[in-house]
């Protein structure tokens, strides 16, 4: 009778894990303008997504449209990718800046200045700027300024995009374009890899723990950036993804699922997976962090690489 049961609950469990198996891609730091420039533009990240015809949202930094002297050419970019049908639009504030660090009156002008040419274009493409994601996902140090910084932003009209799995996309990279720049490209070539099978082992960790926490497999929200190792692998990713019953959706749909409308309970500056935030008390979160898919391979290559070289 025991092992009926356990069949019974592992089909239960598996079916869940397959009935709502949805993820929004989102893509930060939004445009590379020094990857487009070095490289063709047919090889840059959105150009390849765009082609894979998936929903993807980008939150722009516009003080990277500064990073070459043709600022009309960077805008009439920032433009074509407004123009696609399968490509969204957010605000990431003007320069990356930490919330927590600046502070509520100096944020207020990197949200405002953030969307000065962006807010134009994708009102003339027929679309909305309404999702604002917070560099670092820093909502602020403690529940003051994340008050104040809620109240500001819904003062614009903003909603905060949330993210459920990121990878450390940028320490791969980092290391991967060390690698490049150096012309070892064997070991460029392995951590492209490693970075698509550990970040499948990221949707494999939390697609499991949304499922113990909350019974099923919630709308996933990834985050990664507009950068060298995703223009190269991202799609490989996606496309095993795919394979594994993944179905791609837009940012909108995703927030659709009512986990998204739950109270957070984190008041910190880190920017941790909503799947956490949610958690009651810092003892559960601290946790299931501890059982996150290793990076400790990566963190010794980049540090040896890049921090103390």
């Amino acid at each position: 009778m025991n092992k009926i049961l356990i069949l019974i609950s592992l089909l239960t469990i598996g079916k869940q894990m397959f009935s709502q198996n949805k993820v929004a891609i989102t893509i930060d730091d939004a445009p590379n303008i020094t990857l487009y420039q070095n490289r063709k533009e047919n090889a840059g990240l959105i150009w390849k997504l765009d082609s894979l015809k998936i929903p993807v949202t980008l939150f722009i930094n516009e003080k990277l449209l500064y990073e070459t002297n043709d600022l009309k050419k960077n805008i009439q970019l920032l433009n074509t990718w407004s123009q696609s049908a399968y490509i969204s639009c957010g605000n990431h504030s003007f320069s990356h800046a930490r919330y927590s660090e600046v502070e509520i009156d100096s944020f207020r002008t990197e949200v405002i200045k953030g969307e000065f040419f962006t807010r134009p274009l994708t009102e003339q493409n027929n679309k909305e700027l309404k999702y604002f994601r917070l560099p670092y996902n820093d909502l602020g140090k403690d529940s003051i300024q994340q008050i104040q910084l809620l109240d500001f932003l819904k003062e614009q009209k903003y909603l905060v995009a949330p993210f459920t799995i990121e990878s450390s996309d940028w320490m791969f990279n980092t290391v991967y374009e060390y690698y490049i720049e150096h012309k070892e490209y064997s070991k460029a070539e392995e951590i492209g890899k490693s970075y698509v099978n550990k970040t499948l082992e990221y949707f494999k960790f939390f697609d499991e723990l949304s499922l113990e926490c909350h019974g099923r497999v919630i709308n996933q929200i990834y985050l990664c950036h507009d950068n060298a190792i995703n223009a190269d692998y991202l799609p490989l990713l996606l496309g095993k993804l795919k394979k594994r019953n993944k179905e791609f959706i837009g940012l909108d749909e995703a927030l659709q699922d009512k986990l998204y409308d739950r109270r957070e309970r984190y008041y910190k500056k880190w920017g941790i997976s909503w799947l956490y935030r949610w958690m009651s008390s810092q003892e559960q979160r601290a946790h299931y962090m501890k059982t996150e898919p290793s990076l400790e391979d990566l963190i010794n290559t980049y540090e040896k690489l890049i921090v103390n070289p």
